[in-house]
């Protein structure tokens, strides 16, 4: 005859408790902590950049250098408005999912992509139109260098939000206790909108 353990049935118990607190999200999740580190990672690349470009700038007798052409202003600066008003509307799908809202999720997440898209689309257009290339001068160099970088991380934005998008079709996949894709591409998105604001102060303002 087996005889029952009471500290192993407590011990199982407990056990159970854990991974139903689990099941149910009741644990710390710790995926948006290395999300915030690969972030700053990717921030120090970018701070490298900034910091050759005011080398580059600090040495140079005159910035830009002498027969370079002026930068217009006009589509920069619309394409800014449009990237600081995506990070608005994808912090509403962010609201929407925690209140179960899937519908609200994407279609907040539709119009996001829609706004970096038209992003995408006006740098290049304003690379066609641009009267310098990549070799022209140092200026031209780092101009090309930087923009294009950060162009590369918002079609990965971009890719994010498709994503999300494409698996929130999927019943339940998303709700107020599961959303970490959902969180992790609007902290990415924010983070490209504020490198941009950096870049376009330090090339097209000051």
């Amino acid at each position: 005859m087996t005889t029952l353990d009471p500290a192993k049935l407590e011990r199982n118990h407990h056990q159970a408790d854990h991974l139903e607190a689990s099941a149910h999200g009741d644990h710390p999740d710790h995926r948006i902590f290395g999300i915030i580190v690969f972030l700053v990672a990717e921030g120090m690349i970018f701070l490298g950049l900034f910091m050759a470009y005011l080398a580059f700038r600090t040495v140079a007798p005159t910035w830009p250098p002498e027969g370079t052409p002026k930068l217009e202003l006009l589509l920069p600066g619309i394409n800014t408005v449009i990237l600081i008003g995506s990070s608005f509307v994808i912090h509403n799908a962010d609201t929407a999912i925690k209140k179960n809202d899937v519908r609200g999720l994407r279609l907040w997440f539709g119009i996001t992509a829609a706004m970096g898209a038209v992003f995408l689309v006006g740098q290049l257009y304003e690379y066609f139109h641009l009267e310098f290339g990549l070799t022209t001068n140092i200026f031209a160099s780092t101009f090309y260098v930087l923009t294009g970088f950060h162009g590369l991380h918002v079609c990965f934005g971009l890719i994010l939000i498709l994503a999300v998008l494409w698996r929130s079709l999927k019943p339940n996949h998303y709700s107020s206790n599961n959303h970490f894709g959902v969180e992790a591409a609007e902290v990415y998105w924010h983070f490209v909108d504020v490198v941009w604001i950096i870049l376009f102060l330090l090339l097209y303002i000051i």
